[in-house]
């Protein structure tokens, strides 16, 4: 492939990333209200102005608008020019890891058969666009919708089944092997944090884990597998440490004290390392010790 076609993919992965980011935006705001994610067409909140397609346009349009309903003029939340950019470096991010070895020839990561791995890009884009909503909905309203986590836990298993990548095995399609690794990490991932969050809420008197977290896990199980239930567990504790220490130093937390925090985005932040590093730290890891 030539350079200027594969500027013109990174491109339209990126704008892609920031169109569904921008429906998934809508969802955000109309699923904790049980509002349809489809009628009324998208308008202003506050004065339910409808809102015209060019001034719907990902990032452009909040930015031309400078961040204010070209109706009413009260101010636009940052957040949607944020979940929109989000969505299209994802995108894009994915799209250069995972699809641009299929185009360009190159070598692809940790080893796995050029063709194969572009049918990552549609399966991971599906992953990400579920962690986006997840994750801010859980920030707003402090729960995990189950299309994000019971959704995750049935697709998992069948795009394991098609694309065996996904759980780090390499061959063709409808592999056996990866629908078992899939099963089992479905169970792993929602037994065992199910398990943790139990022990640690008989022990310490509270619940350290909703049940969308659990689930969430189990998604993570039935699209990865077992092993990176433990990355994913292990990266969303470091997270969740960070953002302690934080909410400490701006005195927003107490040290020794119970500051109810997200763990959907932790775990969010944990699967995105995953896809993009995880195996690589895994190899080093083990590495380290033999």
């Amino acid at each position: 492939m030539h350079l200027p076609h594969f500027v013109i993919f990174c491109i339209g992965a990126f704008a892609f990333g920031c169109c569904i980011a921008s429906f998934l935006n809508v969802c955000i705001w109309r699923i904790p209200r049980n509002e349809s994610v489809v009628l009324p067409p998208s308008h202003c909140p506050k004065c339910n102005a409808l809102i015209k397609w060019y001034q719907n346009v990902p990032i452009v349009s909040w930015c031309c608008l400078r961040g204010r309903c070209a109706n009413c003029r009260q101010p636009i939340s940052v957040r949607y020019t944020i979940v929109e950019a989000l969505g299209g470096v994802l995108f894009l991010a994915t799209f250069l890891q995972w699809g641009s070895p299929a185009l360009m020839g190159t070598p692809p990561p940790f080893g796995m058969a050029p063709i194969r791995t572009f049918w990552m890009v549609p399966a991971l884009w599906l992953v990400s666009a579920g962690l986006i909503l997840g994750s801010f909905i859980d920030l707003a309203e402090y729960w995990l919708p189950d299309r994000v986590t019971i959704g995750g836990m049935v697709l998992g298993v069948p795009a394991s089944f098609l694309i065996p990548e996904l759980q780090g095995l390499h061959g063709g399609p409808c592999s056996l092997p990866a629908l078992y690794w899939s099963l089992g990490g479905l169970a792993f991932g929602f037994g065992f944090i199910w398990l943790v969050g139990f022990v640690f809420s008989k022990v310490f008197r509270k619940d350290a884990l909703g049940f969308g977290d659990v689930k969430l896990m189990g998604a993570v199980g039935a699209f990865f597998g077992p092993v990176p239930v433990l990355f994913v567990l292990i990266a969303s504790s470091f997270v969740g440490a960070a953002i302690g220490v934080a909410l400490i130093v701006r005195g927003k937390a107490r040290l020794g004290g119970f500051t109810a925090v997200p763990y959907g985005p932790m775990i969010a932040v944990g699967i995105w390392l995953w896809t993009y590093w995880g195996p690589g730290i895994l190899h080093w890891y083990l590495g380290v010790f033999a």
